[in-house]
């Protein structure tokens, strides 16, 4: 997808994203935040443990597909941007945090891989 229907389509994945996270409590601090790295989807509260949760945002035809769109250069821009975005915290680097992947279907299914750099 190009132009004005891939933008639609990523804002609509990552709005079905901020909605499966919004049912379990997660409160929303940013989306689509650029640190130095690069974007980050979102960045959300996490309700438990009060850390902070980066969230990748991919689409495609299926979970599979989607998944395969994840980069180990962009996991390090997001972790470079990760970091920076860290130190706007009351405990800096010091927060709890972890890095997610949403992945969704051309069905609109949305599946969270929980700490799922370490996957890729």
């Amino acid at each position: 997808m190009t132009g004005a229907v891939g933008y639609h389509s990523g804002l609509a994945a990552e709005r079905a994203v901020m909605r499966q996270y919004g049912a379990s409590g997660c409160a929303t601090l940013a989306e689509r935040w650029r640190g130095g790295g690069g974007e980050i989807d979102l960045i959300l509260r996490d309700p438990d443990t009060g850390g902070v949760i980066f969230v990748e945002v991919k689409k495609a035809r299926d979970f599979a597909a989607a998944a395969a769109r994840v980069s180990a250069r962009q996991i390090g821009r997001i972790m470079a941007s990760a970091a920076q975005f860290l130190g706007t915290q009351p405990n800096g680097q010091d927060t709890d945090a972890r890095f997610d992947v949403a992945l969704v279907d051309d069905g609109g299914a949305v599946e969270i891989l929980e700490n799922a750099f370490g996957q890729f």
